[in-house]
């Protein structure tokens, strides 16, 4: 190991912080911008090292007392040690950040971030693992579980849920834990912030749509609370389990498609698909297409379907922004970015949730 002395310029999406050593990018974790620490490099690559901390020679004004005992050690959460305000602060740069550098758009049109108004308690569910009679999480860096009796970021119910399974005879495997009952299917995890999330998206849609095109709709999350507002909404996604719990409760004005996303929206931009007589009274100008997709982004094939036939209004809500940024570096050659809005979906973590508002031409 190489012990050096540095002084943290930034925090990088992902929850390191970033020095400098010769020129060259070193990242540190559990540190804050404008620490000096002490740090042991443990990797060096050709552009990059990694380096833990030995001593925090200055500390940040932001730097916190952490809620949990197992902070630095779990797997979970990077940002317990940051003042909730900074957090957000750090991850509103991140996201302009990536943006800017990705996504190739000079001046992101940033509006701000949403807060949780939860910082600790409020995830809906968690998934723990049991093992040898160990029942947690994940080391940091390492597969081997360790023994949580509570989580912070957890609701309430869902940590009476671990005590409760903790105080049986548990067989190895992995036991998910929620608040709520209700089909187990993808939900956003912060249920304060998914309906902010759902009323800035319904805001923002300007009432000239015709057409909802819900693409990864899961049970409908988002296409339920927005039926009133369009003449038909179609949602699509590739579980046929969350597409089932859609059909359920769907009305006259609902369709809901389990399949390939890049082929169904294929179909149905380019000549109405499933939509039948309905979609020749409809065009592009009065579609509106929200995508969700999981943190790969959208797929090339998915890309290629929008840009062939771009919609009017395009919604595009992402968990990972440097994966929406390089998309919406490609979608430019048809659209015009209208605004960047970063969400703290996940609080004391590195995570960010993102809803990027774009305009379609021709």
């Amino acid at each position: 190991m190489r012990p050096i002395e540095l002084t943290i310029e930034d925090v990088a999406f992902g929850g390191k912080g970033v020095a400098r050593d010769a020129g060259k990018a070193v990242f540190v974790p559990f540190t804050i911008d404008g620490e000096r620490v002490t740090a042991n490099v443990v990797r060096e690559k050709k552009q990059f090292a990694e380096a833990e901390m030995v001593e925090l020679i200055e500390p940040s004004q932001h730097r916190v007392v952490p809620d949990c005992s197992y902070f630095g050690q779990c797997g979970g959460c990077s940002y317990q040690h940051i003042s909730y305000e900074h957090q957000l602060q750090l991850k509103a740069q991140q996201v302009e950040q990536a943006i800017r550098r990705i996504g190739r758009v000079s001046q992101p049109p940033m509006r701000p971030i949403i807060p949780s108004p939860l910082p600790y308690g409020y995830r809906n569910r968690i998934t723990v693992h049991a093992q040898d009679n160990v029942v947690g999480f994940y080391r940091r860096d390492l597969h081997q579980l360790m023994d949580i009796a509570r989580c912070p970021i957890a609701a309430p119910e869902v940590n009476d849920a671990l005590a409760k399974l903790r105080s049986t005879r548990v067989r190895d495997g992995h036991y998910g834990l929620r608040a709520n009952s209700g089909p187990r299917v993808f939900a956003q995890t912060n249920d304060a912030v998914a309906e902010t999330l759902a009323q800035l998206i319904a805001e923002t849609l300007t009432g000239d749509e015709k057409l909802l095109i819900d693409a990864f709709c899961g049970a409908g999350f988002f296409s339920k609370r927005l039926v009133p507002k369009f003449e038909r909404v179609v949602g699509i996604d590739w579980d046929r389990f969350a597409i089932k719990a859609a059909q359920e409760d769907a009305g006259p004005k609902e369709t809901y498609v389990a399949g390939d996303v890049a082929v169904e929206l294929e179909h149905i931009l380019a000549d109405g698909g499933r939509l039948g007589s309905i979609a020749a009274a409809l065009d592009l100008t009065s579609t509106a297409l929200i995508v969700d997709p999981p943190a790969a982004g959208l797929s090339a094939e998915t890309r290629r379907a929008i840009l062939d036939s771009p919609p009017r209004t395009m919604i595009y809500v992402s968990c990972n922004p440097p994966t929406l940024a390089r998309d919406i570096g490609e979608l430019q050659r048809h659209f015009a970015v209208l605004a960047i809005t970063p969400c703290d979906m996940f609080p004391q973590t590195a995570e960010i949730e993102v809803v990027a508002h774009l305009r379609g031409s021709p």
